[in-house]
C-alpha cells in the first residue's frame, strides 16, 4: 500500500513538471494526441452519458412527483430535479460511467504497453512517456469530464420535463422557469468544480496503476479492476467531503 502511494504521488509531481514547467523549456504538448484522447474518452462516451441521464431525469421526476402528489405540492418537481441533478447526481454518475468506460480503458492500455516493453522503448528512442501518454490523457479527461457534466444535466432535465409535460401537465415554460428558480450560479461552479477534481482523480489513478503493472495479461486485468474499484472509491469519498465542505 505505501509503495502504490509512492508511485502515485511520484506520478502526480511528474505530471506537474510537464504540466506547468515543460512547455517553458520548449518541450510542449502534442496536440493531436490531446485530441485523439478528447475523442476516445469524451465524445464516445456522450451515448452512454445521455441515456443515463435521461433515465435519471425521468425516475428522479416520476419518484419525487408520486411523493409531493401526497401534500399537493407537483409545483416543486422541477425544483427538485434541477437542483438533484446540478448539485449531486449529474457529476457523480457522470464520473462513475467515465471510470466504468474510460479509466479502465486508460489502465489497460499502459499496463499493456508496460508487459509488452512499449514504454521502455519509447524512453530508448529519448521519447518521454509522460508527455506522450500521460499528459494527453490527464488535460482529456479534465477538459471533457465537466462538459459531459453539463451536458448530462441537460438531458437529465430533459428526462424530467418529459414526466412534468405529459404526466404533470406543466408547460415548458413553467417548467423551466421553475427549474432555474432552486438553482444558482454558486451551485453550477461547486459541480464544475466536483467534476474536475473527479477528472484528475481518475485519470491520475488510471495512469499510476497502469504504469505499474506486473505480471502479463493476468497482471493487466487485475490492474484494470484495481483501477476501477479504487477510482470510485475514491470518488465517492471525495463527493462527500466536497458535498460537506459547501454545505457547511
Amino acid at each position: 500500500m505505501t509503495e502504490a502511494f509512492r508511485q502515485y504521488f511520484e506520478l502526480c509531481g511528474n505530471l506537474l513538471y510537464w504540466l506547468f514547467i515543460a512547455p517553458f523549456r520548449g518541450r510542449g504538448w502534442r496536440m493531436a494526441h490531446i485530441f485523439a484522447q478528447i475523442v476516445r474518452i469524451g465524445v464516445h462516451a456522450v451515448p452512454m452519458s445521455a441515456l443515463t441521464a435521461l433515465t435519471i431525469g425521468v425516475v428522479l421526476a416520476m419518484q419525487s412527483a408520486a411523493q409531493l402528489a401526497k401534500l399537493g405540492a407537483e409545483v416543486y418537481v422541477p425544483g427538485l430535479v434541477s437542483s438533484s441533478l446540478i448539485r449531486e447526481l449529474a457529476p457523480l454518475v457522470t464520473a462513475v460511467i467515465v471510470i466504468g468506460r474510460s479509466g479502465s480503458a486508460v489502465t489497460a492500455e499502459l499496463g499493456t504497453m508496460k508487459v509488452s516493453e512499449e514504454i521502455e522503448a519509447l524512453e530508448v528512442m529519448a521519447i518521454p512517456p509522460m508527455s506522450w501518454l500521460i499528459v494527453p490523457r490527464f488535460l482529456a479527461m479534465v477538459i471533457m469530464l465537466p462538459l459531459l457534466t453539463v451536458f448530462s444535466i441537460y438531458v437529465g432535465l430533459a428526462g424530467g420535463w418529459l414526466i412534468g409535460h405529459f404526466s404533470l401537465h406543466m408547460s415548458t415554460a413553467f417548467f423551466v422557469n421553475h427549474a432555474l428558480h432552486y438553482v444558482s450560479l454558486r451551485d453550477i461552479g461547486i459541480s464544475m468544480l466536483k467534476s474536475g477534481v473527479f477528472g484528475m482523480l481518475i485519470v491520475t489513478i488510471a495512469c499510476s496503476i497502469g504504469l505499474n503493472v506486473s505480471g502479463g495479461a493476468e497482471g493487466v486485468g487485475l490492474a484494470t479492476t484495481r483501477s476501477v474499484v479504487t477510482s470510485l472509491l475514491c470518488v465517492f469519498i471525495a463527493n462527500a467531503l466536497l458535498t460537506a465542505l459547501f454545505f457547511f
